[in-house]
């Protein structure tokens, strides 16, 4: 009987470590050709380029508030030619030396096929936002220089398409710094006022608080 256990348990135990020894290979070969499509295909972040903004409003007169609102064109180029990306989520705002000062602006969910490029216009805007104290003097001392760096960001989720595969969800994370240069007629010691119905200095109702700066400014993009 002893004799007998010992080779049913010696056979039950070679064959436990043959169905491994086959999970193992297995498991290694799919993830060598995981690697190697991947290799392969070499996919690509997307390419973000701030096109322009246009600024209706920008108030600091109210010493640590900020009133904001921006129109931004941002393009999107898909850089791959046989991956395609799809944007599930896409949330767009503005920043002040790293402090926001625009509520969240969400993006429609689209796909971009290979090659392809998408054009965004969204409008971000914060009214009587607080900004920290330090911050609100180097905006004092950026407004007397005429010009303003704000960063737009876009903070998202895309998922890549390969054939009929489809990823999972990645974290999309986009930079891009905008260099507001504001026209010399603001650029003063008193408080910044810019605004599509205060800015008509000269009474002329011809709307010229609001300006339009073309950027062409390329965006930092993490996945």
């Amino acid at each position: 009987m002893t004799t007998e256990c010992q080779k049913h348990y010696g056979e039950g135990r070679r064959r436990v470590q043959r169905l491994c020894a086959g999970f193992l290979v297995f498991s290694f070969l799919v993830l060598l050709v995981i690697l190697l499509v991947w290799a392969i295909l070499r996919p690509h972040k997307p390419r973000f380029v701030l096109q322009d903004v246009t600024v209706y409003a920008f108030n600091a007169s109210v010493p640590n508030f900020l009133t904001t609102s921006l129109h931004v064109t941002i393009s999107s180029r898909n850089p791959n030619h046989r991956i395609g990306v799809y944007y599930d989520k896409l949330d767009i705002y503005a920043t002040y030396r790293n402090q926001q000062i625009t509520l969240r602006a969400s993006i429609p969910p689209s796909y971009q096929g290979h090659k392809e490029v998408d054009v965004w216009s969204p409008f971000v805007y914060g009214t009587a936002v607080t900004v920290a104290p330090f911050n609100s003097m180097a905006l004092n001392q950026e407004q007397a220089a005429g010009t303003i760096f704000l960063m737009i960001k876009i903070d998202g989720r895309v998922r890549w398409k390969v054939g009929t595969f489809t990823s999972g969800h990645y974290h999309l994370y986009v930079k891009c710094p905008a260099y507001i240069i504001f026209p010399k007629s603001r650029a003063t010691s008193t408080p910044m006022q810019v605004s599509a119905t205060s800015g008509d200095e000269d009474g002329d109702g011809d709307g010229d608080g609001v300006f339009k700066l073309q950027m062409v400014q390329k965006c930092s993009v993490a996945v």
